[in-house]
């Protein structure tokens, strides 16, 4: 079915080919809805695949671009600006995936890896987009988070006419999308559920739970009594709701009974994937997120072709309908797709901006310039130093805080340290750790550290997060290095309360320099604040869940027990 619509873009009337039939190998079909120009010819295409609907992307045409806190903002919108993709004489061709939106088939666990892969459905809709007359034969993928998870996918599948991809704002390694340090995070409910202000995806009937799939009912519901037993998920209503009831929303079951990262996690996880591409590719992100950050760089190390790699500016939520970087990616198609020589490889590779210099440093590796990683410890009076404490704890008494549970309060304690006001400019980029010698009276609780630019007037910006489970503490020695640690979080190893354990949280990637006057603060809560600067830039459901009991955390900092935090501070 085609209907024409005229729209102004840029005086380029679009041409809408509506509810295409995509077949797949196994017989089943996908729906899409193809946008491009009214004079009939082929065009390279870009295709974007989600679960998010393509209704919904369509509102692109109609809907101005709104940033957060907009109450209009919704996180779904996310397969890029069809009036310019068409403008720039592209077929914008938008699906929906497996068991979502008019399509058929099943969508079970995480990127259907309880039926037919995702990136297998998408080389198949990559090599049908390329066989149509009105597509030359040229396709590349469009589109961010899912989408963008979706391009890295298709990629590892190698379609031969996927001849290049362009992500912004991927997600990749599945676990750290959903537990951070361990700490669930409430963001994959909003893009499952809807809640918050997003959409969530076009649930049909054919979204099932690997986990109702896979288990018996008497073995689901012994599954679903132990996660019950977790005083942080059994006071949070949703999870209450959402083990009680798994199929009201299957997939959201499927991320909260799957605590533990592994093999559900890794069978299908695009960064696991990415060594198996080999064509063009140009990975970009906004600094403010940095568990995608992470996993962004992981991808761009294991990718084998021509790579890039574009770490932008604060703050972390671009708009919806997504229309940032558009730029930048016409650049990288139309030398890859459509063989203009535009100088875009004679560029250095990668690209990162710094805060606070509001420089863009280019290298051809990341971290972009050599860093060594140095302490700045935890000293008395809420101060970071240079210089170690020499006091033993019977004179350099622990910091602490009790925090109550946020369903008894709405207060959030927090501790802080500082640095002196810095006399002359200060770069650090990259990862980063915290080391606390932390004692607690509860076997559990989280650990959510903050580090700010303060400037001279009170005003201040977050740079990186910190999160770690304490029951999550242990460290894989063979991939923990100065300044990088790294967790397997494969278990929970309850804390036996009032013992003093060091706790190592990794620091997301971060480029920032700290300008004279200005000074970085580090911030420890075992909850975050409900409204601050960083929060108000985010949706509603971009929290983590908080601790379910009342728990008194002791933070030593003596001779014996040097906290510190360990930062990658640039040598040149």
């Amino acid at each position: 079915m085609t209907e024409n619509l005229t729209w102004n873009a840029g005086g380029t009337p679009i041409t809408i080919r509506k509810d295409l039939q995509v077949p797949m190998r196994d017989g089943l079909e996908l729906v899409a809805d193809a946008y491009e120009g009214t004079e009939q010819k082929p065009r390279p295409a870009l295709v974007a695949l989600s679960p998010y609907g393509k209704e919904l992307q369509a509102l692109a045409l109609t809907t101005p671009p709104q940033r957060r806190p907009s109450p209009m903002w919704d996180g779904c919108i996310e397969a890029g600006d069809i009036a310019r993709i068409v403008n720039e004489d592209y077929v914008h061709v938008i699906g929906d995936l497996r068991g979502s939106g008019g399509s058929g088939g099943e969508h079970i666990g995480n990127y259907n890896a309880g039926g037919v892969s995702l990136g297998e459905d998408a080389y198949d809709f990559i090599e049908w987009v390329a066989a149509q007359p009105w597509c030359d034969g040229n396709v590349g993928m469009v589109g961010i988070s899912y989408f963008g998870s979706m391009q890295v996918l298709a990629a590892a599948e190698r379609p031969p006419s996927l001849k290049a991809i362009f992500v912004s704002g991927g997600h990749y390694d599945f676990y750290e999308t959903t537990y951070h340090g361990g700490i669930m995070w409430f963001m994959p409910r909003a893009a499952r559920e809807g809640r918050g202000g997003d959409s969530g995806w076009a649930f049909t009937d054919g979204v099932k739970s690997r986990m109702i799939e896979e288990f018996s009912p008497e073995e689901l519901k012994a599954k679903v009594d132990e996660r019950l037993a977790d005083p942080d998920v059994a006071g949070w209503p949703n999870l209450v709701h959402v083990l009680n009831y798994p199929k009201n929303h299957e997939a959201w079951f499927d991320i909260v009974m799957n605590q533990f990262d592994g093999e559900w996690y890794e069978e299908r996880n695009p960064n696991e994937l990415a060594d198996q591409i080999d064509i063009p590719v140009w990975l970009q992100l906004d600094q403010g997120r940095g568990w995608t950050l992470d996993s962004t760089i992981e991808v761009f190390d294991r990718v084998q072709g021509p790579k890039k790699l574009t770490i932008g500016s604060y703050p972390p939520m671009q708009s919806r309908p997504f229309v940032e970087e558009h730029d930048k990616m016409f650049r990288w198609y139309d030398y890859w797709l459509k063989g203009i020589d535009n100088g875009i490889m004679d560029e250095p590779a990668v690209d990162v901006f710094v805060e606070g210099s509001r420089e863009v440093v280019t290298a051809d590796q990341w971290p972009p310039k050599p860093v060594e990683h140095r302490p700045l410890y935890l000293r008395p009076r809420h101060k970071l130093s240079t210089e170690r404490e020499l006091m033993g704890t019977e004179y350099a008494h622990p910091d602490g805080f009790y925090q109550a549970p946020l369903t008894v309060t709405d207060d959030v304690q927090i501790l802080s340290w500082s640095t002196p006001v810095f006399e002359e400019p200060v770069e650090m980029i990259g990862t980063g750790a915290a080391h606390l010698f932390a004692e607690i009276d509860q076997p559990d609780t989280n650990f959510i550290l903050r580090l700010w630019d303060y400037a001279p007037t009170g005003k201040r910006q977050l740079i990186t997060t910190g999160y770690l489970k304490a029951s999550h503490r242990e460290l894989d020695e063979a991939r923990t290095s100065e300044g990088d640690p790294r967790h397997p979080h494969t278990r929970s190893v309850p804390v036996e309360p009032g013992t003093i354990e060091e706790y190592v949280i990794r620091l997301y990637p971060f480029a920032a320099t700290f300008m004279p006057g200005h000074r970085l603060t580090a911030e420890l809560s075992n909850a975050e604040p409900l409204a601050d600067e960083h929060n108000s830039l985010l949706p509603p459901d971009a929290f983590h869940l908080p601790v379910g009991r009342p728990v008194t955390h002791k933070i030593y900092r003596d001779a014996e027990h040097p906290s510190r935090l360990v930062l990658p501070f640039t040598t040149q």
